[in-house]
């Protein structure tokens, strides 16, 4: 085969390669500017310990109906009827208590 086309398909995946890792070095840059923001929603979310809500995570797919248990930096820990499970805070896109 053709030595241009190796060189190509290399430099094809180099490119990619690097993008891809800039893309996760600026997402990692964000989330560390969001640190302050965790604080605040997670002193929020403790208001509601021992309240009934439904959990939402929106794009993601989950909805979660419990009782908040606990909240541990970012993961929050609801009983279900299934049992306990842990949510990542940083996932969730609205909670509704149910009261």
């Amino acid at each position: 085969m053709n030595p241009g086309i190796y060189a190509s398909v290399f430099i094809t995946f180099f490119v990619i390669f690097t993008q891809q890792h800039e893309m996760r070095k600026a997402v990692m840059i964000k989330r560390k500017k969001k640190k302050g923001l965790k604080n605040i929603m997670n002193e929020l979310i403790k208001k509601y310990i021992r309240k009934s809500c439904k959990i939402s995570t929106g794009s993601f797919g989950t909805t979660i109906v419990g009782k908040i248990i606990d909240v541990n930096e970012n993961w929050i820990e609801v009983e279900t009827k299934k049992g306990n499970e842990l949510v990542n805070a940083e996932f969730i896109q609205n909670i509704k208590i149910n009261s």
